[in-house]
């Protein structure tokens, strides 16, 4: 009986040495990773950005992507990540109240313009009345789940046009890709959008530009904040450093976007 119940002990002793290596190990592992919430349009550079600094510091960081407003929304839920990086500034004058917003970077610019399929076939002229025409079938984003979607309905307010347009829009698309996919499907002859995804290599081939006035269309920060509850927030500011860096301003621009040196 003795000898089993030392035995018995002595593997209630290990179990809870084990106990406590995993849980150091996890806590280490902890230490180095981050969760970057990233809205769909900034996800390219992100990720490049992202798996080039896991190289140089050794670390593990995962992207969650999505509709900005759908990103914030579970962030306010999980109290979980490091950083968050909306498609448009709003986003952070909206909720900095909330007190999840820390510290905050620019990281590079977008701007709305409208999009039409390679060749621009249907003649779309540079204005928002544009988008009213009977001819056209038109989608735009959603305002109640990402940034393209509030970026349209700013736009389209300050010239009195959004009830108009949203009853003209064949579809109402939750972010920047889903518009641009409906262009390549053929199944929309507009879109407003952000000007950035034109460019990338998927789009290119099969969507042009309609730039609109920049007093229409102004150029809309992106704000990379940090969030206060982060687990390692050193490391997060680390990479807001690094984002805003000229290393990341040019990877920025290699995807379309326009740098912290190119707006005033």
């Amino acid at each position: 009986m003795a000898f089993t119940h030392l035995a018995s002990r002595s593997v209630r002793t290990a179990l809870v040495a084990l106990a406590g290596l995993l849980s150091v190990a996890a806590a280490s592992a902890q230490e180095n990773s981050l969760l970057i919430y990233c809205g769909i349009t900034m996800v390219r550079p992100i990720t490049e950005l992202a798996r080039s600094f896991e190289q140089q510091e050794k670390i593990k960081i995962d992207i969650s992507q999505g509709g900005s407003e759908d990103l914030y929304r579970s962030v306010r839920k999980s109290r979980t990540g490091d950083l968050y990086l909306p498609g448009e500034p709003s986003y952070r004058s909206k909720y900095l109240a909330e007190g999840l917003l820390g510290d905050v970077k620019v990281v590079g610019y977008n701007q709305m313009a409208i999009f039409v399929p390679k060749g621009n076939p249907k003649k779309v002229q540079p204005d928002l009345k544009e988008l009213l025409r009977k001819d056209l079938v038109l989608t735009i984003g959603n305002a109640e789940s990402g940034s393209v979607g509030q970026e349209s309905k700013a736009i389209l307010d300050r010239a009195n046009l959004y009830p108009k347009v949203v009853s003209q829009a064949a579809f109402l698309m939750p972010d920047s890709r889903a518009i641009n996919l409906a262009l390549k499907r053929g199944d929309a002859d507009a879109a407003l959008n952000w000007r950035a995804t034109a460019f990338f290599p998927d789009n290119a081939p099969q969507i042009d530009v309609v730039d609109l006035d920049p007093r229409i269309a102004k150029p809309q920060a992106l704000l990379l904040n940090l969030l206060t509850f982060s687990r390692n927030p050193t490391l997060a500011a680390k990479f807001m450093a690094y984002a805003a860096s000229g290393e990341g301003q040019a990877v920025f621009r290699k995807y379309g976007f326009l740098d912290n040196s190119q707006v005033r």
